[in-house]
């Protein structure tokens, strides 16, 4: 099954911006809940037609090389950025198994459709993408917005933009997306409150509003204290001096690794605002890590 989605869904933003930047599939709610019950409900007719008939559905999960299978089924092919392409979907549509005990009429596998564009490849900021076909996890910014628990190394953070979860860069100049066919499903779509959340709202939301705004989304997998690191790093990377005030009351937060980040935006937004709020906080920071940014940070302001 390939759940087909809006490329459309992910143009939001601060003031017309592109700030924060969410990958389009986690703007809904968590897919794998939503097909997992698709494609139970397809297992159920099925059965009805096959009483038979053995099924089990799998959504990401267990040992099920999707991609591979998708290929070899005709749903698409592999890209140079190591997603399936379609000539009718783009690589907007996410894959689901449902494994049958029937016997069924393979499709036949889709030719190349990549030829020589390497237009993904030369998009992604990272070089996640070091040679067609071939993707370095640990360098790709889903990994570090999503997966990643600690801090940001410096060279990460200045390309990460303003990602917040996820990153669609190299789909999103793949000339197939360019004329995919947009789908509709309104479970994937970007809810409110969630709709109404901007940087400053993601750095400083606290625990309840946290568990409200995302409950049954994807975007819980990156954690409160990784969406704040986020946000912190996007509003740095967007040098724009009106996040000083919001980035400033977040040198009080009590996580050490949101205030390293917070610091590390604040020098890279720069003012005279930003130095005096990092020196009132050198003085009473008791974290060594966090210290060391904010004296780098300081460095940075003064010297620039």
């Amino acid at each position: 099954m390939a759940l087909q989605y809006s490329p459309l869904q992910g143009e939001q933003g601060v003031d017309g911006d592109l700030w924060p930047r969410v990958a389009r599939y986690a703007m809904g709610v968590d897919y794998h809940d939503l097909m997992k019950h698709r494609l139970e409900k397809l297992a159920d007719r099925i059965r009805q037609a096959f009483p038979s008939c053995a099924a089990r559905s799998y959504v990401d999960t267990g040992p099920v090389l999707e991609r591979e299978l998708a290929s070899r089924a005709g749903i698409g092919v592999f890209g140079k950025n190591t997603m399936l392409l379609s000539e009718q979907r783009g690589s907007w549509f996410l894959l689901g198994e449902l494994f049958l005990s029937l016997e069924l009429e393979p499709d036949l596998p889709m030719a190349d459709l990549c030829g020589s564009c390497t237009r993904c490849l030369e998009a992604c900021p990272t070089g996640a993408l070091p040679e067609p076909y071939r993707l370095d996890a640990n360098r790709c910014i889903s990994y570090w917005t999503i997966e990643h628990r600690g801090i940001f190394p410096l060279e990460i953070r200045r390309q990460t933009g303003g990602w917040v979860f996820g990153c669609d860069l190299c789909q999103e100049v793949c000339p197939w997306n360019g004329d995919a066919i947009v789908a509709h499903h309104p479970e994937m779509e970007l809810p409110s409150p969630r709709a109404e959340l901007d940087l400053t709202d993601l750095l400083r939301i606290d625990r309840e509003q946290y568990v409200e705004c995302f409950r049954g989304s994807p975007m819980k997998r990156a954690k409160q204290e990784g969406l704040q690191r986020n946000a912190a790093v996007a509003m740095g990377n967007s040098g724009d001096p009106r996040y000083v005030p919001d980035l400033l009351d977040a040198l009080r937060d009590d996580s050490p690794l949101v205030r390293l980040h917070v610091a590390w935006a604040l020098g890279e937004i720069g003012g005279q605002e930003a130095l005096a709020g990092l020196e009132a906080r050198l003085s009473i920071e008791i974290d060594p890590d966090v210290v060391r940014e904010i004296d780098s940070a300081l460095s940075r302001i003064v010297e620039a």
